[in-house]
């Protein structure tokens, strides 16, 4: 009877894989895990338990914690599909960048679905003799070391922007370290410091206003958030930095589970409202298969990876 119960599915639930049927999911509420309440990974999350409430059937729960205890709190939960993660690199870059991370990336995690990328813009002070990233990098050839960008905390998207950015030029620019990227955007606007690879929401606003100026975004193509801007790749071929977020569950959830939130992400993230109200973050809705998503992972890891090992940034 189970299997042929099977063989009806509802119009929000996936044919049955494997042993699970997913008809049977969920029965009871759903806890999806994210960073502190009111970041990028707190809204996306808000997003799908908003979203997606009412087609599964139970209350979908977004739960806040430190980003490393819903890491670690996901990898240990049951397989089951009542403990989810949203999250980005913190999940596969921590582990270069301390020691006796309690988690594998890889093997404690079966990702679901990318919901969103999002690259950095090159961001440079208003005063800064500069209109291109070919005139920063002469700049910076000229003054080493002379040069500070401000960045968020180790392993954030503005900080490897900026550590692949020195590599691939060969230029020598001292990083000022904050807690978070907003006090850096804060003093790369009070002069404190010359640059930043920062957030396009959030460095947008005053880019607009004038008080900084643009060189280029870090994706290897022009950006929907800012077709104008060109390429750091233009100039440093195959320089190229995106920070995906994306949908994680538990390693061994049931192929149906998985199958069934990945389709209702990519309907509900479908709808043109939403995506403009990511952009306004920053942030470019991107959805896709678990495969492509583990594929991203791997990629960053092998890349981003190495680029963490040759700056020895896990001892800074």
């Amino acid at each position: 009877m189970k299997a042929a119960c099977c063989l009806i599915c509802m119009t929000t639930i996936v044919p049955c894989a494997g042993t699970v049927c997913a008809q049977d999911y969920p029965n009871k509420p759903v806890r999806i895990f994210a960073s502190s309440a009111g970041g990028g990974t707190d809204f996306a999350a808000r997003v799908l338990a908003t979203g997606l409430t009412s087609g599964f059937g139970q209350a979908i729960v977004v739960e806040n914690r430190a980003a490393f205890n819903s890491i670690e709190a996901v990898a240990k939960a049951t397989p089951d599909g009542y403990s989810l993660l949203v999250m980005g690199v913190p999940v596969w870059l921590t582990p270069f960048l301390q020691d006796n991370v309690p988690w594998d990336p890889v093997r404690d995690f079966q990702p679901i679905t990318t919901l969103t990328r999002q690259p950095t813009f090159l961001v440079v002070h208003s005063s800064l003799p500069v209109k291109s990233v070919k005139e920063l990098i002469a700049l910076a050839k000229a003054r080493p070391g002379e040069l500070n960008y401000g960045s968020g905390g180790t392993g954030t998207s503005s900080h490897l922007s900026a550590e692949l950015f020195k590599a691939m030029a060969g230029v020598k620019i001292t990083r000022i370290n904050y807690k978070g990227a907003a006090q850096a955007v804060t003093d790369l606007l009070g002069g404190q410091v010359q640059l930043m690879f920062g957030n396009p929401g959030s460095a947008g606003i005053h880019v607009k206003s004038g008080r900084l100026k643009a060189l280029a975004v870090s994706s290897a193509q022009p950006s929907v958030l800012d077709p104008s801007l060109p390429p750091v790749a233009r100039t440093l071929p195959g320089y190229e930095l995106v920070e995906y977020l994306g949908l994680l569950a538990p390693a061994k959830t049931s192929a149906a589970v998985v199958a069934r939130w990945n389709q209702a992400v990519a309907r509900l993230l479908g709808n043109p409202e939403l995506k403009e109200k990511f952009l306004a973050t920053g942030s470019e809705v991107v959805t896709g298969t678990p495969e492509e998503f583990s594929a991203a992972i791997k990629s960053d890891m092998t890349n981003l990876g190495k680029i963490i090992r040759e700056a020895r940034l896990s001892e800074k």
